[in-house]
């Protein structure tokens, strides 16, 4: 998906330099370049900023906070220690979206939890360190999600990435729709999302994160056992008491959390109840059980993910006490409307409110405010002010979060209906709210009853009151905790630790809980330099190169960021105060520098004078120097550079002047002494080195001329270098393949012996190494061939010419045999079948016929019918010629004169049949080859005769002795 960014710098006081607004649709260089001015500003001033990062949610934020977490990793310098810390910055990423992190309707990649990371940099500007701050996760997402929407992104990733081996031990199937935590938004499967790639990246991030073993295989756990949690059904007893239906699933939780499965069964189908000085186990009912059970989902899940956050600071913690430099970057949930709002929703979209407002309190309202307090002329530019919104959700005793909390903590039977009915009671008339009983006629037909609207900044939202109470009080009973507390695994025993204290007092809700954190985050927030990245959303169909008007003019309008132009246009790009501004650029005039006598304002105002500025380039204000364009500034800091560079080449050179004349002679002497024990040195060494020359030449040539000597002093090193010339240029020039075993190098006489060894070895080698490449059907045709060879090489003149043919497994298709002859002949199941010329006993008349093979017998058919069948066990022998006929002789034992005798055959594919015929009816021995002429029985008492010769052409014809001439041509060997 693509998104457009509006990406913009603001600062109220800014190094020597301007008050910035960068803007540009789309493009990734321009938060790049954001980056560089909040690093370069922070060496500069050596001081704490941080980038607010905003916008609906889809628009882009996650991605542009990774574009500008991936530029600090690379510009930054680079050691050992920093590079380590680097790549835990950036993995921490992939972590913490994997589970953070879902598909939502509005964004595939959408972030369920607010974060907020500061980089802590030394005076390098190395980053050394770093800690993340997270904000209220959408816990209820691990047991509900909406159509269209998936649970976190761990659960699909470790489900269809996961080893087979991991996938084993945790119970798990390979098949996301076997787990009803992960089905209820009907889409596990995401065509922009790879969860199987996802995996590989997250596993690699934990193991740079310094995540032990131990602890990945009780994180895996964990989330495998939610999934298994999310399985457990329940039923009803005779009492109507809930009891575990699929114990199978109950024993996985068991195993994984390591907790014993009759305390586990106990925790989930009874509560404890505490009366005076004894304890009560009430059993639930089957609705009360699911409840219990996916509270404890959420609360495993929730809890872990803290334990991850805390881990991660753990790795990124600077050990180095010094003082450091922070960079803030705030990834928080963008606004979110969707068909159905909830109790998410709601709370999404008052931090939103809360940023909102501290984008208007930091620019417009402060700036204006700034204006007038100094004395400056200034026409107000009219803003939306979205305070009155905030203070309708967080104001004490009448905002919406007071009326909520009171709802849930009061005693009776307290609803979401009568948390409604409160809120209409005591914020009805507030322009900002609405319900359906307090609407007209039109707006009653857009909402329903139990729905209340807010009209926000970014526009109008209507929530769903229902599941409100419930997921503001978050409850875990009692039972729940002490279950986890017998667990056996390590983060479990640490997120739920047995020194957790056993108060009786209600926690503080969920959404209290989340407005504290907000204001302590606004704390952090203006204790900082800040910069913003607004992010807008091109259109609604997450569609690259789509651009909805509308839509986009929607957003510019309610950020404010047209009031925030006019501001900026009208007003002055930079101010600081008199004294800070004459201390930096006291230098550019002589009248001020080194020390200005009068008051800082008097110094300012002759410092501008000698610059030269333009009167409508500056305003002086009652304490401060309101400067109006960047280039003004930009030219004065220029012009510092060069004054600064050239004071200090003046200090050095004067400093130098009379060190140079106490230290000459000095110098002198020591460079002298220096320089004759450098080259002393030298030549000590060059004598060395052709010392050591002369003698291994010396020693080369002796072993050359007693290199056919057997081994010995004078040639061993010789020898030596010879093997290894010789081992190093077999290596670079090994044969390929079998076939070039022959180009092997010739060796020296010393490695004959060893070589021809070596020759042996490699091409056993490629044997094996190209038999264990042929593919199993190659390696049937292979050994069929071979099994052909043994049988005619060197005996039949035609068959050199076969052996690139490959056999095949018939030559008659089962669909051109007879159907009736089929029915016969397939009971006996057909191997092979080939087409053959059968040659008249009387007569040699030639007929067509189908020779068929069956594990039993041989058929010669004709047509319609079966003209003889050959039992395997009376087949005497096969005769062919040694010539390039493609004749064979079947000879059968006869023994009844109405029996049929040999056949006398023609088959163009003679050294396939033949074959196919030794391997089913193992008559390989029976196979002969034969010169001149071949006898065979017409019937008991009668002879026949083939006479085979070599002639001019190719015939077949009966002689006058009455014997069948067969005549082939002479082949010419391959």
């Amino acid at each position: 998906m693509t998104s457009m960014c509006f990406f913009g710098c603001e600062r109220a006081q800014k190094r020597s330099g301007v008050t910035m607004l960068q803007r540009q649709w789309g493009n990734v260089r321009k938060s790049y370049a954001l980056a560089d001015n909040v690093f370069r500003t922070m060496l500069s001033e050596f001081n704490n900023h941080f980038i607010l990062i905003s916008g609906e949610s889809g628009a882009g934020k996650t991605e542009a906070s990774k574009k500008i977490l991936q530029f600090y990793a690379v510009s930054c310098p680079s050691t050992r220690l920093l590079n380590n810390v680097r790549d835990r910055l950036l993995l921490s990423n992939p972590v913490l979206e994997a589970f953070g992190n879902a598909k939502t309707l509005k964004n595939d990649n959408s972030s369920r939890f607010g974060k907020y990371m500061d980089i802590e940099f030394d005076h390098r500007g190395g980053a050394v360190g770093g800690h993340i701050l997270s904000y209220l996760l959408e816990k209820s997402r691990v047991v509900h999600q909406n159509h269209g929407e998936r649970n976190f992104h761990i659960f699909y990733q470790l489900v269809e990435g996961g080893e087979e081996e991991l996938l084993r031990w945790l119970g798990l199937e390979r098949n996301c729709k076997n787990y009803r935590y992960l089905v209820q938004g009907d889409c596990a499967k995401v065509s922009s999302i790879n969860d199987k790639s996802d995996w590989r990246t997250v596993r690699k991030a934990l193991s740079v994160i310094d995540f032990s073993e131990s602890d990945t295989e009780h994180l895996f756990g964990i989330i495998a056992s939610v999934l298994h949690l999310g399985n457990l059904k329940f039923e009803a007893d005779a009492r109507g008491y809930a009891t575990v239906k699929n114990n199978q699933e109950m024993q996985w939780v068991s195993k994984l959390l390591g907790i014993p499965g009759q305390v586990l069964q106990q925790g989930l189908t009874h509560r404890k109840i505490e009366a005076k000085t004894e304890e009560v186990f009430s059993p639930f009912s089957v609705e009360h059980a699911v409840y219990a059970r996916d509270a404890l989902a959420k609360a495993i899940y929730g809890r872990t993910f803290n334990w991850l956050v805390n881990k991660i600071n753990e790795s990124l913690a600077n050990q180095d006490s010094s003082r450091k430099t922070v960079i803030g970057l705030l990834d928080i949930y963008g606004f979110e409307v969707f068909s159905v709002n909830s109790f998410e929703q709601f709370c999404i979209n008052y931090c939103n409110e809360k940023l909102q407002q501290l984008f208007i309190q930091l620019t417009l309202k402060s700036e204006q405010e700034e204006y007038e307090l100094e004395g400056i002329e200034w026409e107000p530019v009219p803003y939306f002010n979205n305070k009155i919104i905030c203070d309708l959700v967080e104001e004490k005793f009448r905002g919406i979060i007071s009326l909520l909390d009171e709802e849930c903590l009061r005693p009776g039977e307290a609803t979401d209906l009568t948390f409604l009915e409160k809120m209409e009671e005591k914020i009805g008339g507030h322009p900002h709210f609405i319900t359906h009983k307090l609407g007209d006629k039109n707006t009653r037909k857009t909402l329903e009853r139990g729905d209340f609207r807010l009209l926000h900044y970014a526009g109008e939202v209507t929530y769903c009151v229902v599941g409100f109470l419930d997921k503001n009080n978050d409850l875990l009973y009692r039972s729940g905790k002490e279950v986890m507390q017998h667990s056996k695994n390590g983060i479990i025993k640490h997120c739920f630790p047995s020194s957790e204290p056993d108060t009786k007092k209600r926690p503080e809700t969920v959404v209290t809980q989340f407005k504290n954190s907000l204001v302590g985050l606004t704390e952090i927030l203006m204790s900082k330099e800040p910069w913003y990245v607004r992010c807008i959303k091109p259109n609604e169909a997450k569609q690259p190169a789509r651009f909805d008007d509308v839509l986009v003019r929607h957003q510019v309008k309610y950020l404010g960021l047209m009031e925030h132009l006019r501001v900026r246009r009208a007003g002055f790009a930079y101010r600081r105060k008199y004294e800070i501004f004459l201390q930096r650029y006291k230098a550019l005039c002589p009248d001020t520098w080194p020390n200005w006598k009068g008051t800082p304002a008097e110094g300012v105002r002759c410092l501008i004078k000698h610059l030269g500025y333009k009167t409508d380039e500056y305003k002086f204000g009652r304490t401060k120097i309101f400067i109006r364009h960047p280039r003004t500034l930009f030219a004065t800091e220029d012009a510092f550079q060069v004054c600064k560079h050239q004071l200090a080449t003046r200090i050095q050179a004067k400093y130098k002047g009379w060190r140079v004349k106490e230290g000459y002679l000095k110098q002198k002497e020591a460079a002298t002494k220096i320089e004759n024990c450098w080259r002393g040195l030298l030549a000590r060494k060059e004598r060395e080195r052709r010392a050591w020359a002369v003698k291994v030449i010396k020693r080369f040539i002796k072993g050359f001329m007693t290199r056919n000597q057997p081994a010995c002093i004078d040639n061993s090193e010789y020898l030596a270098y010879v093997r290894q010339n010789y081992l190093t240029r077999l290596k670079e020039n090994l044969p390929k393949t079998v076939l070039e075993t022959d180009s092997w190098l010739t060796p020296p006489p010393i490695l004959k012996e060893a070589s021809q060894l070596l020759q042996n070895i490699y091409t056993r080698y490629l044997v094996r190494q190209y038999v264990r490449e042929i593919a199993p059907e190659r390696k049937s045709q292979l050994l069929l061939k071979a099994q052909t060879s043994s049988m005619f090489k060197g005996k039949k003149e035609n068959y050199p010419f076969s052996v690139y043919r490959p056999f095949v497994d018939t030559r008659i298709a089962l669909e051109d045999i007879n159907l009736k002859v089929l029915q016969t002949v397939q009971q006996e199941h057909i191997k092979y079948s080939v087409p053959v010329v059968k040659y008249d006993r009387n007569g040699f008349r030639p007929r067509l016929r189908q020779l068929i093979f069956t594990q039993e017998a041989a058929y010669l058919v004709e047509e319609t019918k079966i003209k003889q069948r050959i039992d395997y066990a009376s087949l005497k022998g096969v005769s062919v010629s040694n010539l390039s006929d493609n004749f064979l002789i079947l000879h059968v034992t006869c023994d009844d004169i109405k029996q049929k005798g040999d056949l006398v055959l023609q088959c163009d594919y003679l050294f396939e049949a033949l074959t196919k015929l030794s391997v089913i009816a193992d008559k390989q021995s029976c196979i002969k080859v034969v010169q001149g002429s071949v006898r065979f029985d017409i019937q008991p008492g009668r002879e026949g005769f083939v006479d085979f010769k070599s002639g001019q052409e190719s015939m077949v014809y009966r002689a006058k002795n009455g014997h069948l001439m067969v005549e082939s041509t002479r082949m010419k060997s391959r």
